[in-house]
């Protein structure tokens, strides 16, 4: 019967005497059992088993030893000290990887709390702007009904004075003045209203806003086929090993897709050609081509069309009185009052183009200079040549033609909301003075040069495919309710958005035709115009 294995006695390492019988040498092998055996052993447990002397079989075994280190040395351990070196480069990977993703999870953070903060600016601005309006409204109504007042209180003062000393003519007239159509009460405006509703479950929008994270699966265990020792060049990308090696490793993918920065709101073709646009305080926009004006809603509907007998150059909506305002080639500045356009100065020299500033002041646009007006015609400043600091060495030089103007060739003007900065799209015409090269120069209030934007964009701004890259050729400016420059690049087909200090933004929209005119509204909704009859209401964003 066996004994089992449980019972069985073991030797113990470097132990030279048998464990069956005690003080025994085990100086034999047994190489049926393949084990130490003493010379009692061979009457008893391996009895006519075949034995051998131990030192024949060291003597063969030696030789494997020598081979086993001679393997391990030159080629295990080897191997190992890779292992453990290319560990110290993996730890100095993955610090580097996770810390770039911090990196790029707070900068997309810090994006989207800027954005947030841009659409408060915004929001905010258009509630002073309602409140300002309504501020009129009111005013205006209270002015009214006051008037009225007045109004009813001298015509009854009048009425008594007629009946008690009054003679029969001036009763007699006295009953045809009250039964005489008189002024009506004033009608109470209808005041424009706001409301916010906060977003009570925001989690699902910031997330889509966010973007995307990818995790893939840890500690996964490799055998040793999948285990090979990686170069720097290699390091960091267990995909592939992991798809080498057949391991089924789980991804967690969370997908965020951006919100979009433009958005058409609408988009028409219009009847008319259209070359300068003036969005209104009630959703519709004024247009102007040749000697004609045409009011459009947003639909592109006609709604009001004023003839000129004389060429309109250019268009402005006064920010205070909400009128339209006009210059024409015979040099007339004219406000468009109940469907007529009347008078209300002249320029000595060709108006260019004009824009009307929230303080009622005018500016026009003339051939080497800019100038600021009084609503009735008196000028306030002009535009003076570079580095020129009094009005007399201004028209000294300018006669002289020894000095560059700041502005050459007005062709559109726009006027900062926030900081009343004036930005002039010149033409440069080399025959007004310039050098041909198109630009947008910015203004202080004093018309001192703040900077010159000619067009430039990042080489690290990924170009869209309907970019041209003609040169830079601005037909339209206009500032949104935030201080941000809108720039309509005709020959390139694109709109740019610009911050106002002359930082490039990006770009806000490209199409497939010119663009010709751009203006904001109120809710700083864009309208563009592309290839003269193209429309196109962008809504934006300014970051």
């Amino acid at each position: 019967m066996a004994t089992p294995i449980s019972q069985m006695h073991l030797r113990i390492k470097g132990q030279t005497t048998c464990i069956y019988h005690r003080g025994r040498q085990l100086d034999l092998y047994c190489e049926t059992c393949q084990e130490l055996v003493c010379q009692k052993c061979l009457s008893s447990n391996h009895k006519n088993h075949a034995v051998c002397e131990l030192s024949e079989i060291t003597h063969q075994e030696e030789p494997d030893i020598k081979n086993f280190i001679d393997r391990t040395e030159k080629h295990d351990l080897v191997q190992i000290g890779k292992y453990i070196n290319s560990t110290d480069t993996l730890l100095k990977d993955n610090t580097s990887s996770f810390e770039k993703l911090s990196q790029k999870l707070k900068m997309q953070t810090e994006k989207l709390k800027q954005e947030l903060d841009m659409l408060t600016t915004q929001t905010l601005s258009l509630y002073h702007k309602m409140e300002e309006d309504n501020t009129k409204l009111i005013k205006k109504y209270k002015q009214d009904l006051e008037v009225y007042e007045k109004q009813l209180k001298k015509q009854i003062h009048e009425c008594k004075a007629a009946l008690q000393r009054g003679s029969h003519i001036q009763i007699y007239d006295t009953f045809c003045e009250i039964h005489s159509p008189t002024p009506s009460l004033p009608v109470k405006p209808v005041l424009g209203t706001a409301n916010f509703t906060p977003n009570e479950n925001p989690q699902d929008h910031l997330k889509e806003a966010w973007g995307k994270v990818i995790t893939s699966g840890q500690g996964q265990t490799l055998t040793d086929q999948d285990r090979s020792v990686s170069t720097s060049d290699d390091l960091g990308q267990p995909s592939t090993q992991q798809q080498q090696s057949g391991a089924k490793v789980k991804k967690a993918v969370t997908t965020y897709k951006l919100l979009p920065q433009t958005k058409v709101v609408e988009e028409w073709e219009s009847s008319c050609y259209i070359s300068s646009i003036c969005p209104t305080t009630d959703g519709q926009m004024w247009t102007k081509y040749s000697d004609t004006l045409t009011l459009l809603d947003r639909k592109g509907e006609v709604k009001q069309k004023v003839n000129h007998n004389v060429y309109i150059n250019d268009i402005s909506l006064s920010p205070t009185t909400h009128t339209l305002w006009v210059c024409d080639d015979n040099n007339n500045i004219m406000e468009l009052v109940s469907g007529r356009l009347t008078h209300r100065f002249s320029t000595k020299e060709y108006p260019m183009c004009i824009c009307v500033t929230a303080s009622n002041h005018v500016i026009v646009g003339m051939i080497k200079h800019i100038s600021k007006f009084t609503s009735d015609g008196k000028m306030v400043c002009t535009s003076m040549a570079k580095g020129t600091v009094n009005l007399l060495v201004w028209f000294t030089t300018m006669v002289k033609g020894t000095e560059k103007p700041l502005v050459c060739s007005p062709h559109r003007i726009s006027e900062c909301p926030v900081t009343h900065n004036v930005a002039v799209a010149d033409f440069s015409r080399e025959s007004d003075g310039g050098d041909g090269k198109r630009h947008v120069v910015v203004m202080d209030t004093d018309f001192k040069e703040l900077f010159v934007y000619r067009g430039d964009i990042p080489s690290t701004y990924k170009p869209t495919p309907s970019t041209v890259g003609k040169p830079f050729n601005p037909h339209g400016v206009v500032y949104d309710s935030v201080g941000n420059l809108i720039i309509g690049d005709g020959d390139n087909f694109r709109v740019l958005l610009i911050s106002g200090g002359g930082e490039f933004l990006r770009v806000i929209h490209t199409n497939t035709g010119r663009t010709d005119a751009v203006g904001i509204d109120r809710e700083d909704v864009l309208c563009a115009v592309f290839g003269y009859n193209k429309v196109k209401l962008l809504q934006y964003s300014s970051v």
